[in-house]
């Protein structure tokens, strides 16, 4: 597919797609289309896919780390800029071209800022087509070289509060990872993120090419149908399109959410169905029958406008509807199939989930 220059109605789509493939985290709509129309006012955005850009060209990931429901969690389109002139100023090789670390509404549109700032390509080969926890499984299985020397670089925090901070950081990438999770938490929640240098064929070969182009597609379809008939509409048309299921449609009858560490994590209870959650939806269950399993996609949709609603957002008493995708209909990287990264959900949630996935590391 030939390149593509990103426009506001494209980035609403790729906003709305990005949200429903967060699967309750990626951060929120309203983020994401700060960092969008702040890109958008820089030059031309641009979109390519993996083929169109050389197999040795290099490629930083950027991302957000953090608990979206942290109350002082504060990341400015700035901070991604600052970001790549960290990994810069220490010596790491020159960007050309920036990959989004997953999908979610806030997430997808990382990288756009320092692309259009620096008139460098957005690609399509997305870490992940689903959001995803730890910084570690959206590293494209770069934890499994024990050669590979991990550099991220963080921004972030209210500079009114005395909260923003820099880091640069280097080294085994799961050592680096908590390094950058403990300055979210430091820097009240949230960190914008750079990170990894790869080559863009290590990233067609275990990330996730299509993703982006699958999300504005996704958010193209929902936005038709809110516009020609309802809510539920679009709900449903997100189902069909991702080969899902609509599971139900009810209030938010619990609600249990701890903000820890730079995670959110917790329950909540929608009529029959209770789901656990780790910024993102880990798992669905209806009396205790294990129905979805990260990374499957657990979502949840306001009822009343059709929008998505991530962990974050949801209130006590709110209808939703839950939808249901499975694993095998997503776009996934290679940190989705590394049993070792999907083990350490299981002490957080306090329920299994390796015996409960299939998927196979590439």
């Amino acid at each position: 597919m030939s390149e593509t220059i990103m426009t506001e109605e494209l980035m609403e789509a790729a906003i709305l797609g990005g949200a429903v493939l967060g699967g309750g985290g990626g951060g929120s709509m309203k983020k994401g289309r700060l960092n969008g129309k702040e890109a958008l006012s820089l030059g031309t955005l641009r979109l390519v896919d993996i083929d169109d850009v050389p197999p040795n060209a290099t490629l930083i990931t950027a991302s957000a780390v953090g608990a979206p429901a942290a109350t002082e969690a504060q990341v400015s389109p700035k901070d991604y800029v600052r970001t790549i002139e960290l990994l810069s100023e220490n010596g790491c090789p020159e960007a050309e071209g920036f990959i989004p670390n997953e999908c979610g509404g806030s997430s997808i549109t990382n990288g756009w800022v320092p692309a259009a700032q620096l008139n460098l390509p957005v690609v399509d080969a997305l870490c992940n087509g689903r959001a995803h926890p730890t910084g570690t499984m959206g590293s494209m299985g770069l934890h499994k070289d024990p050669k590979y020397v991990s550099r991220q670089a963080a921004a972030g925090g209210n500079p009114s509060k005395g909260l923003h901070l820099e880091l640069y950081a280097a080294g085994k990438l799961d050592i680096v990872a908590p390094l950058i999770r403990a300055a979210a938490d430091r820097a009240g929640g949230l960190v914008a993120v750079a990170r990894n240098p790869v080559e863009a064929s290590y990233a067609k070969k275990y990330g996730a090419p299509g993703a982006l182009r699958q999300a504005i597609a996704l958010g193209q379809v929902m936005k038709r149908k809110m516009t020609e008939k309802s809510p539920q509409a679009a709900v449903e048309a997100a189902a069909e399109f991702l080969d899902g299921q609509v599971i139900t449609r009810a209030p938010v009858a619990e609600l249990e959410l701890i903000t820890r560490g730079g995670f959110d994590s917790g329950r909540i209870v929608v009529g029959d169905f209770e789901t656990a959650f780790w910024n993102e939806f880990m798992t669905l269950e209806q009396r205790d029958e294990r129905l979805g399993t990260f990374p499957d996609l657990v979502m949840t949709f306001d009822a009343s406008s059709g929008l998505p609603v991530t962990t974050a957002e949801l209130k006590k008493g709110q209808e939703v509807y839950l939808l249901l995708v499975p694993a095998s209909r997503l776009i996934l990287g290679e940190g989705m199939r590394c049993k070792d990264l999907l083990e350490t959900i299981e002490p957080i949630i306090g329920k299994k989930i390796l015996e409960y996935t299939n998927l196979q590391e590439r």
